[in-house]
């Protein structure tokens, strides 16, 4: 089980500081999702993103991965109005598929757990 846990921890990280980096090369894909009611679209990208890419190089670390693992939490909350605007539009923010945007939903919930087994002890 701990090797399991090693590289699910890698592959977070991976994900995370990838798509953070993504919220500064490409923060138009970002803002597409982001709650038009919203102030403060780019800069809350932009947040967003330093938090990802913070926090996905935490996880690696062992010392600091209990703080990524809550962090990762926190963002994942703040982030999902997102994930509902996109679902709400039917994936129209996206020009995705209905189904594609409301099946996204879940796996905030899965990647809030991810992130809370991480933040115990290896």
């Amino acid at each position: 089980m701990k090797i399991f846990k090693l590289i699910t921890i890698v592959i977070m990280a991976y994900f995370y500081i990838n798509v953070g980096i993504k919220h500064f090369t490409e923060p138009e894909w970002f803002l597409q999702i982001y709650p038009p009611f919203l102030p403060f679209g780019l800069a809350a990208v932009y947040i967003s993103g330093f938090f990802e890419v913070l926090f996905g190089i935490m996880l690696l670390i062992p010392k600091t991965r209990y703080y990524a693992g809550w962090g990762l939490i926190v963002l994942l909350i703040a982030v999902f109005p997102a994930n509902i605007y996109l679902a709400y539009t039917n994936g129209a923010a996206m020009d995705i598929s209905a189904a594609v945007a409301w099946g996204r939903l879940p796996f905030q919930a899965l990647f809030i757990g991810l992130a809370y087994w991480h933040s115990k002890d290896v």
